[in-house]
């Protein structure tokens, strides 16, 4: 079973990473972008197989380890991209976003190869009925983040201000509110665990400052003065934080979260 979860995140890697090559090149060729779209949907379909295998493997829901929660991540991120490409038949962000979600599995067969045969028995602390929603919403948040910064990052690159932002808009207020949820989740589950809603470990801190960073983007997003690239730096920014909330926490420094990583 093991060497089916790494097969599928392999093939997920390599589809990931030629939807994105094909969204690059399709920039003037609809034809190309369009067969992106159909390999980023591949992509997702084996990366769904990857957490199913998982899955079936720990006989739980595969969103405790650092592999499962990326592989859960970068599934959204794409799935999430998917729906923005056929609401808005806009594709050109497909190669950043694509690139985002092959960097995040690549993460996992550099990073954390041996979590996909992982068959530990959970910690106590994972052993929490808050435990789903609290990282279900951790992950559609990200997700919503990724996508937005994407966006947010071809803006800035084609010096366009204004196409695309009330959509950018949109998906970081809806992450937003997830991130909000997810926050205020692991503090009534910290409580429970260890009897206090927060402690101001590394990843709690940090997922602070990701807040104040996003809610001061939609608290200064109508005026006038911060729309276009303001703005749009301050999204980018923002999903640098998310990553680092995540990596930078688990690798390299320590906590009640760093089990994750």
């Amino acid at each position: 079973m093991t060497n089916y979860i790494e097969d599928f995140v392999y093939v997920t890697l390599v589809l990931y990473l030629l939807a994105a090559g094909c969204y690059f090149l399709g920039n003037k060729n609809k034809s190309i972008a369009r067969t992106g779209l159909l390999i980023a949907i591949a992509g997702i379909a084996t990366n769904l197989m990857a957490l199913i295998s998982r899955a079936l493997l720990v006989s739980r829901l595969p969103i405790t380890n650092g592999a499962e929660f990326i592989l859960s991540f970068s599934g959204f991120t794409v799935i999430a991209y998917a729906f923005y490409e056929l609401k808005s038949r806009n594709n050109n962000a497909g190669g950043v976003v694509l690139m985002i979600a092959a960097m995040l599995v690549g993460s996992i067969v550099t990073l954390m190869p041996e979590q996909l045969g992982d068959v530990k028995p959970l910690m106590p602390a994972l052993k929490s009925p808050w435990l789903t929603s609290h990282v279900l919403t951790a992950i559609f948040s990200y997700g919503g983040f990724a996508l937005a910064a994407g966006l947010a990052a071809i803006q800035l690159w084609r010096a366009n201000s204004s196409k695309g932002e009330e959509w950018i808009y949109k998906i970081v207020a809806v992450s937003f509110v997830m991130l909000t949820v997810t926050i205020v989740l692991g503090a009534i589950w910290a409580e429970q665990a260890w009897g206090r809603y927060w402690s101001w470990d590394p990843k709690e801190t940090w997922a602070l400052v990701t807040w104040i960073i996003y809610a001061v983007y939609l608290h200064l997003y109508r005026q006038k003065s911060w729309k276009g690239q303001k703005s749009n730096m301050l999204v980018v920014g923002g999903f640098i934080l998310v990553l680092f909330t995540y990596f930078g926490v688990n690798f390299l420094l320590s906590g009640l979260h760093s089990y994750g990583g």
